[in-house]
């Protein structure tokens, strides 16, 4: 018979939070045409430098010659070169996203540089596809400048000491920038939707004194909680599909992960931006106030400290370690890595998990500070 109640009263809360946001054009257009917006304006491309990336370096040829052709990563503030002895050790390193590139240098590098042209062989970390671009300017501008050092060395023989730098792309076939920003940018919406949008919502109803009489209601705090996330849960995961539809037809990105993945993590994350959302506006209980609160600790750190616009190696430590306690920063990993690189398990299981503990945390927060009181 409780049961019933609970049911019978979440519906009629649900029902009347449906009603209002279908009122209210800013929610729709927030929830619908932000993302379309967003996804549109922003998905065309950023291309920022990055600084400190890791590079793993098999030395097939270890002879004076080679060192001295790669010796531009050493002491550079750009590289941090990580020398392993074979391309087993090197893919291990980028699949456990410890290097972003692999610099191959074959046996024969050495002797076909004094009897011809020679090549290196450089691998990138696709997903990445902004920090990947850079890097290989960055190596085949350091290669062509040694060439230029030394072409006193070669100068009775123009066709001798020539070094190509033969590239390849892994896991963004495409070589495009945007297929590596639109899964950040729904990163993006599904903090506006989740935390922004519930945070002005909820507040609304503690300045216009509509909770307060719930309060004095049959309904619990966790019916009314309830009551306010699904319908904008509902409105997120509806800007979502429309992000996936326009990732996928209109961008052309591949995804490479399980889909029922991408949408389980996404609905992990909806939930700790919505318990973000409430806490913030229980706790403020002011419109203006609860949007200036959840830019500033939802919004912004998603864009700057998550790595969407720039590679965070490039960052001191400290705004490194902020970066690594915010949610987003272990979406923005999911997602990128489902769409582009495909199931990679040991970083869906850690990430999953710490999203499951946040949307608990949240929630639980949520549910401590929206007492039955006035």
């Amino acid at each position: 018979m409780m049961e019933n109640g609970f049911i019978r009263r979440l519906m009629a809360m649900v029902r009347k939070e449906f009603q209002q946001l279908l009122r209210d054009n800013s929610s729709i257009l927030i929830g619908v045409a932000l993302p379309i917006l967003l996804i549109l304006i922003i998905g065309y491309g950023i291309s920022l430098d990055v600084k400190n990336v890791p590079v793993a370096v098999v030395l097939e040829d270890t002879s004076p010659t080679t060192h001295d052709v790669l010796s531009f990563m050493n002491g550079s503030e750009y590289f941090s070169p990580i020398y392993v002895t074979s391309m087993h050790e090197a893919k291990k390193l980028m699949n456990e996203r410890k290097a972003d590139a692999i610099v191959r240098v074959p046996p024969d590098f050495s002797a076909n540089l004094f009897t011809g042209s020679s090549s290196l062989q450089l691998i990138l970390y696709g997903v990445d596809s902004s920090t990947a671009t850079v890097v290989k300017g960055y190596v085949q501008g350091a290669v062509k400048q040694w060439q230029e050092l030394n072409k006193h060395k070669f100068a009775n023989n123009s066709g001798i000491g020539a070094v190509s730098v033969e590239s390849r792309m892994w896991f963004n076939d495409g070589n495009s920038s945007t297929w590596y920003f639109v899964p950040g940018l729904i990163v993006l919406i599904m903090t506006i939707v989740g935390a922004f949008l519930t945070a002005l919502v909820m507040a609304r109803e503690w300045e216009r004194g509509t909770l307060e009489a719930l309060f004095i209601s049959p309904v619990k705090p966790v019916e009314i909680l309830l009551s306010k996330m699904i319908p904008y849960f509902c409105v997120a995961m509806l800007g979502f599909v429309l992000c996936l539809i326009a990732a996928r037809f209109l961008y052309g990105v591949p995804m490479h992960g399980s889909l029922a993945i991408v949408i389980l993590c996404s609905m992990l994350y909806l939930f700790v931006a919505l318990g973000m959302g409430l806490v913030i506006s229980s706790v403020t209980k002011s419109q203006f106030v609860a949007c200036q609160l959840a830019l500033v600790v939802s919004l912004l750190p998603a864009v700057m400290l998550t790595g969407f616009l720039f590679d965070l190696r490039s960052v001191p430590a400290f705004i490194r370690n902020i970066g690594q306690v915010l949610p987003a920063t272990y979406y923005m990993q999911l997602l990128k890595s489902l769409f582009l690189a495909g199931n990679n398990w040991p970083l869906i299981y850690k990430n999953c998990a710490i999203l499951s503990l946040y949307a608990l945390f949240f929630l639980a927060i949520a549910l401590k500070v929206t007492q039955k009181r006035i």
